[in-house]
């Protein structure tokens, strides 16, 4: 599945190739996706939009920030592992 994310104005995200809601507060949310957590924060966050079978997220509220890690479950590549 094709993971994308589409931020507006620093005000909406979405998410497609989302798996699970991992959490969400106001002030941070997570989203797994098939190969990497997506770890959202900012302020007065909400899902607007949640369609797991289709697998799509939107989210709105204020967004200062978005990391990417890798999923649960998943090693690291050795190459990652090496160069620290």
């Amino acid at each position: 599945m094709n993971e994308c994310i589409t931020l507006q104005n620093y005000e909406k995200i979405e998410i497609s190739g989302a798996k699970k809601i991992v959490s969400a507060t106001s002030n941070q949310a997570v989203v797994e996706t098939e190969n990497k957590c997506i770890v959202l924060s900012g302020n007065n966050i909400e899902v607007t939009k949640l369609d797991l079978d289709n697998g799509i997220v939107s989210l709105s509220g204020t967004f200062s920030n978005i990391k990417f890690s890798v999923a649960n479950g998943q090693k690291p590549s050795l190459f990652k592992r090496i160069f620290k």
